[in-house]
């Protein structure tokens, strides 16, 4: 299959992503109501070396309304498999009509071209800036098939929070007695080589999903997005978390501590601080999905104590489409 194609249905044009379409593909982004910065360009193209990028561009009457990061493996057509979702993003003032006849076009230019198959994520709905279930429906009309689904622990900030854990609250006081200090950090090789990495090894015989050249690029790029909060003990780091803020959503993307977390409450410390102070106005924060095996499994420990903070549960779905099925949308509109 061409790396480059273009699809013509109607008065709709999807088109393959190439560089010249950096600045459109991001300005439109900043004003869409389902992306973040996680798919901006600079953002996707950090591991491009691991993808075969096939995102796609959809314009109607030569107008952008729609952007689609993705990448193909297997003949297969994947929302962009090196970000945590995606989907199809639209703008603010999209109207259903046009995300209908939108993601249809992607169907028609996938399905001409020999693609059977797309892996769609779409961004959960914490994420949008204005409602966006327009996909939702379009997915139960393409008869689309649940293949994975993922419980990430997330606060609502706007509700009152209420710590369920006795442990939480004699943590606090742990670490207030120890004289913890919380500092955000610009550098994150403290966080990472004397924190993050000796504790995925130790624990698990794993790397971060991030080398430290990859993710400190990625804050030189996303300074207001990418934020680091360390917590120190007698000037020594014990506790740190690497937080992707979008402009609803604090998501900590990696947490870890030493073995004193327990004994000093350097966990209890820097969460209570960002989720009542750093964070307070901001509508969620998300501390990540708890599933192992695909979404088949819950690590129950790591559940109790995200929920212990007052988080519950939000699920993050992953549906695979037949792109014949474009036809079920025809009778849609009366």
């Amino acid at each position: 299959m061409e790396k480059e194609f273009l699809h013509i249905s109607s008065s709709f044009t999807v088109k393959n992503y190439n560089h010249k379409h950096k600045s459109l593909w991001n300005d439109f982004l900043e004003q869409s109501k389902n992306g973040t910065f996680l798919c901006h360009r600079d953002f996707m193209e950090y591991h491009k070396d691991r993808f075969q990028d096939h995102s796609l561009l959809i314009f109607k009457n030569e107008k952008l309304v729609a952007l689609f990061p993705a990448n193909i493996k297997n003949h297969i057509i994947y929302s962009h498999q090196g970000l945590t979702y995606g989907g199809l993003i639209v703008g603010k003032n999209s109207s259903f009509k046009t995300i209908l006849k939108a993601f249809k076009s992607v169907l028609e230019s996938i399905e001409s071209h020999g693609i059977e198959e797309l892996i769609i994520k779409p961004t959960p709905r914490m994420y949008h800036t204005r409602p966006s279930d327009e996909m939702d429906y379009l997915l139960f009309k393409l008869q689309a098939q649940l293949i994975r689904r993922d419980l990430s622990l997330a606060i609502d900030t706007i509700q009152p929070i209420k710590i369920s854990s006795s442990n939480r609250k004699r943590g606090l006081k742990k670490a207030y007695k120890n004289n913890l200090v919380i500092k955000e950090e610009q550098d994150l090789e403290p966080f990472w080589n004397l924190i993050l990495i000796p504790n995925l090894e130790e624990k698990y015989g794993v790397e971060p999903v991030h080398t430290l050249e990859e993710i400190s690029y990625l804050k030189s790029k996303f300074p207001k997005n990418i934020r680091q909060f360390n917590v120190y003990k007698d000037n020594n780091i014990v506790a740190g978390t690497t937080v992707f803020e979008t402009e609803k959503v604090a998501h900590a993307q990696y947490i870890s501590a030493n073995n004193t977390r327990q004994k000093l409450g350097s966990l209890d410390l820097l969460f209570h601080h960002l989720i009542h102070e750093v964070y307070a106005t901001k509508p969620y924060f998300d501390f990540g999905i708890c599933g192992e095996n695909r979404g088949q499994q819950i690590n129950s420990g790591l559940q109790a104590w995200k929920e212990s903070f007052g988080a519950s549960s939000i699920s993050h779905d992953f549906y695979s489409v037949f792109t014949r099925n474009h036809r079920l949308l025809n009778d849609i509109l009366i």
